[in-house]
Parts: structure tokens; sequence; C-alpha cells
């Protein structure tokens, strides 16, 4: 878990220190902002590999190799004398990552029976609910108090704990995937690149015939993919009998909505209480301190019910809380409203994420067969981390459209060439005269309803879960 941690904390704590790191190494915003996007983009395009790679090799010896990655790069991200060098070495903190997350549950499905697996997803689910929160506040904390560089450098010595812990205490298990198809390798990152390449391009290019181009290719790629897949059986990366499970298959769909919908419905907030109420980036991010607080408590005990008592009704409360809580995100984005409301809708959004991760993956992995474990949780954490992506363009592309309506004409293609800048640097838009705060403020919580109405679809495709085994305490 304190790999696992440390890889969603980084996905989100750079957006708070983008401003610092163009003034530090002078650069320019369509530089910077590929700090961010080189790390999604190297995490998300390997993460249908680097399960099964587990399953080949060991999760253990994965987890190890990619949490020394991970380490040995955040070091050099924080010594980077240069954008570019920067850029290269996120790139490979993202492969380390890759290599990690998959492992993470792969050990746990493996490790603990279906009977008492509940209470180690449900500690599962408390790290990542943590993990969302933690990114934000922690880097306003670290730039403003120490500089951008040690948003890198807190990641060291974490991760030498890191590896001296998973060294003695995580098990070697068995190798349950003798062989490993290459071809299958090379079209499915092959598309996977082309995807998310494409998604998180699209508003720089245009959406134009570039973007569609990216796309072609990803579904013919992936296509090929899925092809060669169904002709080598529990062989293949992917195992296409993963799918007869109609659990697995929902459970992959729901954490998609769920990856779309927690990267991207701060981010209109954050913009607006920075720009339009004028708080630091570390008092903004205090603000939402209780949904991790609340949701690192009550997890394990979730967990622990879903033990005995299935875990489909909690997945569709925390799905559906998770909708009220961004509705009423979108209901105070006001200059009317006092925004200290957000710690009440943060402790009601805690609430959600406790009921949310722990029972989706129990959903997604009770009947998954031990030695798909890896194929099992890569194609969950993929389908999680392709929803983030393709959150961060829609929401950047939905600002910038509302920009443009609620500011209109040059005020607002000022606003709309600034908005992808801000989904990306969290809110760093300076101060807004008086008269222009009432519509900025609507175009923001304009913006919240989209990654609202995502999860909702979430919480329909939850209703659809069958019913779960349920096991005797």
């Amino acid at each position: 878990m304190l790999g696992f941690f440390m890889i969603l904390v980084d996905s989100t704590i750079v957006s708070v220190a983008i401003p610092a790191i163009t003034e530090g190494l002078d650069a320019t915003y369509d530089q910077v902002i590929w700090v961010n996007s080189s790390y999604l983009l190297a995490y998300a395009v390997p993460l249908l590999v680097t399960g099964r790679l587990g399953d080949r090799f060991g999760p253990r010896t994965m987890y190890l190799a990619g949490l020394a990655l991970f380490t040995v790069s955040s070091l050099a991200c924080g010594l980077s004398p240069s954008i570019g060098a920067l850029i290269a070495a996120r790139a490979f903190q993202g492969l380390g990552g890759a290599m990690v997350t998959p492992q993470t549950m792969s050990v746990m499905i493996r490790t603990f029976d279906p009977a008492a697996r509940g209470g180690a997803m449900g500690v599962w689910g408390a790290t990542a609910g943590l993990a969302t929160v933690t990114g934000p506040l922690l880097g306003g904390l670290l730039v403003d108090a120490s500089g951008w560089a040690w948003i890198f450098f807190v990641n060291v010595p974490v991760g030498i704990a890191g590896l001296v812990l998973a060294w003695v205490h995580v098990p070697r298990l068995e190798r349950t995937n003798r062989t490993f198809d290459w071809p299958g390798v090379a079209l499915s990152t092959a598309g996977m690149f082309c995807l998310v390449f494409g998604i998180q391009e699209g508003a720089r290019l245009g959406w134009d015939w570039r973007f569609w181009g990216f796309m072609v290719a990803a579904c013919a790629l992936m296509g090929l993919f899925v092809r060669r897949q169904s002709m080598l059986a529990d062989a293949a990366l992917v195992p296409l009998r993963l799918f007869a499970d109609r659990n697995f298959s929902l459970a992959s769909t729901a954490i998609a909505t769920v990856g779309f919908t927690i990267s991207t419905y701060i981010i209109p907030w954050m913009i607006y209480v920075q720009t339009v109420r004028g708080l630091s980036p570390t008092a903004a991010a205090l603000l939402v301190l209780p949904s991790g607080l609340i949701s690192g408590v009550l997890s394990p005990f979730v967990g622990k019910l879903t033990n005995t008592h299935d875990p489909k009704p909690f997945a569709i409360a925390g799905l559906s809380l998770v909708a009220v809580s961004v509705a009423v995100t979108a209901l105070i984005t006001d200059p009317g409203i006092d925004p200290r409301w957000m710690y009440a809708v943060s402790a009601l959004y805690g609430v959600a994420n406790s009921m949310l991760w722990g029972p989706l993956s129990m959903i997604a992995t009770r009947n998954l067969d031990p030695r798909l474990a890896g194929a099992g949780s890569s194609v969950y954490n993929t389908t999680r981390q392709v929803g983030a992506v393709i959150g961060s363009a829609a929401i950047a592309a939905m600002m910038s459209s509302q920009l443009a309506r609620q500011l209109g004409g040059g005020s607002g293609a000022a606003g709309a060439a600034g908005a992808a800048g801000a989904a990306g640097a969290a809110g760093v838009g300076g101060a807004l005269p008086e008269p222009l705060h009432a519509p900025f403020a609507q175009a923001m919580a304009n913006s919240v309803w989209l990654p609202c109405a995502v999860i909702v679809l979430g919480a329909l495709v939850a209703c659809c879960f069958a019913k779960t085994k349920s096991w005797k305490a």
C-alpha cells in the first residue's frame, strides 16, 4: 500500500506546482503541461501489460523493480536542470507506477481467500481515497515551504522504506504465466498510446483530423489485439474469459466513471476558489481535507463488512453519494456562498469514498481465478486510468466552452485559451476583476455538472451487478 499510495499521490501532486516549475525552469506552458502529461501517458499505456508481467515473473519482483524505478526517477525529477530533463524523468516515474499498481491488487487476490479479502480491499480503498486528496494538499504545502523540487524529493525516503518493507514482508508467489505474448504487447502498447496520446492532445490539435486519426488507429490496433487474445486463451495478456464474469465487466466500467469523476470534478472548484475567492493553493486544498481523513477511517470497516455482506449496496450507495457531493459542489460554486461549505461537502464525499473503492474491487475480484490475478488487475486499473485521461481532456474542453459562453467575445477567448492550462494547473489563474466573478463562477459551476453526470452513469451500472456470494464471519 505504501507504493500504491505514492503512485496515486504523484498523479495529482504536480498540479499546484506548475507555476513554480514554470518559473524555476524558465519553461513555457506548452512545455510544463507535459510534466503531468508524460507521467500519465507512461503510466496508462503499459498497464495492460505490467499486471501480466507480474504473473510471468512474480508480483513481488515486479513490485520491487517498479518501486525502485519510481524512487530513482523521483530523485532525478527533483534534480532536473531543465524542463526537458524533468519531462523525461516523469515518464520513467510513470512507467515505475505502471509496474507497481497492478501488483498491489494481484498480491491481495492471491494472498487472501475471498472470505477474508474484504478487509484487505478496504485498506486498498482507504489508500486510494486518501491519496486522491493528499496530492494537491501535500503539493501546496511543499511548494509554499521548500520549493517545487521537494514534491519529488519527498518520495525518496518513502520509496526506500517501501522497498525495505516489501523485500522483508511481501511473499514470493507462484508464477502463473509461463509464456508471454510479445506481439500482443506491441499491439496493446501501440493501441493504448494512440488512445491516450490522442485524448491528451485533442484540445491542442483542435479536435481535427489528427485527433480522429489517432482514434481510428487506436480502434484498429486494439481490435487486432482483442482478436489475437481470443486465439491464445489463458496464455493471452488479457484472457477474454475475464469478461465472462458479469460483475468484473460491470465493475471495470464503473471504475472508469470513478476515474473520470475524481480526477476532474475538483479542478473547476480549485480554479474558482483561487481565481475568484483568492485562496492560496494550500488553503484551497485544505477545504477538501475531511474527505481523505473520513475515507481513511471508514474504508477498512466497510471492507470488513463486505466479507459477510453483499458489496453491491455499498457500491451503489458510494457512487450515488459521490454524485450528490459533486452536484452540491456545483451549487456552491457561487461568489455569494461561503466556500467553507466545502468542508461539509468534503465530509460527505469521504463517506462516499469509503463505500466506493473497496466494494467495487471486491465485486470485480471475488470470483476471479487467482491464476488470472495479474491480468484482471491490469484491466481493472487500465479502465480506471483511461477514464481519468478522458476526464482530463473532457473537463478542459468543457471549461473552455463554458468560459467562452459565460465571458463572451474576447474575454471568453482569453479564458478559453487558459482553461486547458487551468485543468492541468488546478487553478492558477490570478485575480479576476470584480465584474467577471459571477460569470467565471458560473462557467466553473456548469463544468462540474459533467463529472456529476458521468458518476450517475456509474451508479446506474452498479445497479446491474449480480448479487455477490457472502461468507459467514
